[in-house]
């Protein structure tokens, strides 16, 4: 991967109650470098990982970790309420939970043509 390369977030998304939660290991990463926003049923989180030293290209055996810039953008699949969401961090992992909005009406897809 190029140094300039933008690495995706994994995610798990589910609904607890009447919130929906994102959840995501985002270990090594400082609360100061993340970025969460919401925009109308999109929410995108953007951040960095920042090598603690860094090493020569020839003194790599194994290179499993992704360390840079990431973010993932992700489709919510209810009306939320945004302006009552709420992020925690805690031992490397990232949790948003957003309540639902309307006692969990989906959002409908319209079909088009045919």
């Amino acid at each position: 991967m190029t140094p300039s390369a933008e690495g995706q977030l994994s995610v798990d998304v589910f609904r607890d109650g009447d919130a929906l939660v994102v959840r995501s290991t985002v270990a090594g990463v400082k609360p100061e470098d993340l970025d969460i926003a919401i925009h109308g049923d999109l929410l995108t989180i953007r951040g960095r990982r920042s090598l603690i030293k860094e090493v020569p290209e020839d003194d790599w055996f194994y290179r499993e970790c992704f360390w840079g810039a990431f973010s993932r953008s992700i489709v919510l699949p209810y009306e939320v309420a945004t302006d009552l969401a709420q992020a925690t961090l805690k031992n490397g992992v990232l949790e948003i939970r957003i309540p639902v909005r309307e006692q969990g009406k989906k959002i409908a897809v319209k079909w088009e043509g045919e």
